[in-house]
């Protein structure tokens, strides 16, 4: 962290010192400092009360933190503060279960009534914009890097700041902090601000992608857009990646498969593929005549697969995990074929109790994502055509090849609610449809081509077999242990490994010159 210095910041993170054998932070448990332009400032990184982490590290309960004198001295700082700034790992809507936020804003807020906090978080993987107070908001900008998150505030007291409250040229912030209606909701402060406040904002969520910065950089549309540095930058990740063999293609996916924008069973979900190349090639050959069930936690499914190329960098954007096979040889159809129901109708399955590992799931936040709608479309509205007006283009004319992006024929996308409303997605997107998806998916092979087998070779990931498959099977009526337990396949052979392997084998239709698909939410 030499790097940074005092700006990394975790003021609740510490690690083990193996020279000393005890815990250090890994960064500045805060940062005091004074902008270009005058404004000063108080910052904290909190992760959430996570529990996860190994023997050598620790993390430091919220409750915990605010009590702790050096963060009750940075709080009432000698030096005046402007504004505090949170930053972490951690959900801005206090709602959320998994939140420390509201236990760090209340502190701040009782001690320091009269003074902005803003929050940058994360974790629930959403774009939300959240209002504390009339002086006090935070954003989340989305996951994966496919939003940026934008807010601005204007009118901040402060008897040092120097620069332009309302600088020309620019659009400026308008809004107070106020809710909109209908939206959902935060924990009430705890302590309202005791003084009148002018501060106003703005918020907005750009698409990552490069049509979005030209759209709003200074000379977008000119040849500069391009720097050497930016160039240089890419050159090296495409050297990288060539390295890493991961443009390697495995075949070409006929269609997009998505996790929940299709209902379970439904063409185009991709639960539906994965039972097909499950059967198809998890095969121990010794075995490959005897009848087995196949089940995998659908959270071993990262993210949705498009039709085009798939690639070995694809192969880890769907599902980058290394859970391998396990099984249990000749058990009882009548009691195997009960599993896949009992775990279907159990929690969700996480590798601990608060800890998401690579299981993150909208239910484990307690509520539906903002963006996540029903199965209508939304036409560009004049209000929200209002609304783009203040992350405008900031150039003029528009090229030929960036397309208008007031056209009322929307691609699928984002489409946000959050504080302050409905128009915050600067790109409009028509509504990606939401349908629930189950725990499991279980695939079958090798049955015999009447009736049913009397008895099954029950395979499962490792993952899942001795927390939530043995207690199952008991449950069901059988009697087995981790005794009973066995590799399936080598454990090379792996969840990150069977989509590949069907590719290889199915997918060579078009090859190497895969047709290309519209994305997630598109028929075409």
């Amino acid at each position: 962290m030499n790097l940074y210095g005092d700006r990394y910041i975790t003021s609740n993170v510490q690690i083990k010192n193996p020279a000393t054998g005890e815990l250090e932070y890994i960064g500045s448990r805060y940062r005091y400092f004074t902008t270009d332009h005058g404004l000063r400032i108080m910052a904290f990184g909190v992760l959430y009360d996570f529990t996860g982490n190994s023997n050598v590290s620790k993390v430091i309960k919220a409750q915990d933190l605010v009590k702790e004198s050096w963060f009750l001295d940075a709080v009432n700082y000698s030096k005046p503060v402007d504004l505090f700034i949170l930053l972490g790992h951690n959900p801005i809507r206090t709602t959320v279960s998994s939140s420390t936020f509201g236990t760090i804003y209340s502190t701040i807020r009782g001690l320091r009534p009269n003074v902005p906090i803003q929050v940058f978080g994360g974790h629930t993987h959403i774009r939300d914009f959240v209002i504390y107070d009339t002086i006090s908001t935070g954003l989340e900008s989305g996951r994966y890097c496919e939003t940026l998150g934008w807010v601005s505030m204007s009118g901040i007291n402060s008897s040092t700041f120097n620069g332009n409250q309302k600088p020309r040229g620019v659009p400026n912030p308008t809004r107070n902090a106020t809710k909109v209606s209908n939206t959902t909701s935060t924990a009430t402060a705890p302590t309202s601000p005791s003084s009148t406040s002018n501060l106003v904002y703005s918020r907005r969520y750009l698409d990552w992608n490069r049509l979005t910065f030209e759209y709003h950089a200074v000379g977008s549309q000119e040849s500069t857009f391009d720097y050497h540095s930016g160039q240089r930058v890419t050159a090296e990740i495409t050297q990288d990646r060539k390295q890493l063999n991961l443009t390697a293609l495995y075949g070409c996916a006929p269609e997009t498969y998505c996790q929940s924008c299709k209902p379970f069973g439904a063409d185009g979900n991709i639960f539906g593929l994965l039972q097909t190349a499950l059967a198809a090639t998890v095969v121990n050959e010794s075995r490959a005549d005897i009848p087995r069930l196949i089940i995998i936690n659908t959270g071993s499914i990262r993210f949705d697969l498009v039709k085009g190329p798939f690639t070995f960098d694809d192969s880890f954007i769907v599902s980058p995990f290394d859970d391998a096979f396990q099984f249990i040889p000749d058990v009882p159809y009548s009691v195997a074929s009960q599993v896949l129901g009992i775990l279907n109708a159990g929690s969700f399955q996480k590798r601990s109790a608060d800890f998401e590992s690579h299981d993150l799931s909208t239910r484990d936040f307690e509520f539906n994502n903002p963006f996540i709608p029903s199965d209508a479309c939304t036409a560009l509205d004049d209000k929200h055509a209002q609304s783009r007006s203040f992350l405008r283009p900031r150039s003029q004319p528009l090229t030929r090849n960036l397309r208008n992006r007031q056209s009322p024929a929307l691609t699928p996308g984002y489409t946000t609610t959050d504080d302050f409303g409905t128009d915050g997605d600067d790109t409009p997107h028509s509504r990606i449809p939401f349908y629930p998806q189950p725990n499991d998916v279980q695939a079958n092979a090798s049955f015999p081509a009447s009736g049913l087998p009397e008895t099954v070779d029950l395979v499962f990931l490792d993952f899942i077999g001795p927390r939530y498959v043995i207690p199952a099977l008991n449950k069901a009526g059988g009697n087995y242990s981790v005794a009973d337990v066995s590799y399936y396949l080598p454990k090379s052979f792996t969840t990150n490994s069977y989509l590949p392997e069907y590719a290889r084998r199915f997918w060579q239709a078009g090859v190497p010159n895969c047709p290309v698909g519209q994305g997630v939410g598109s028929n075409k």
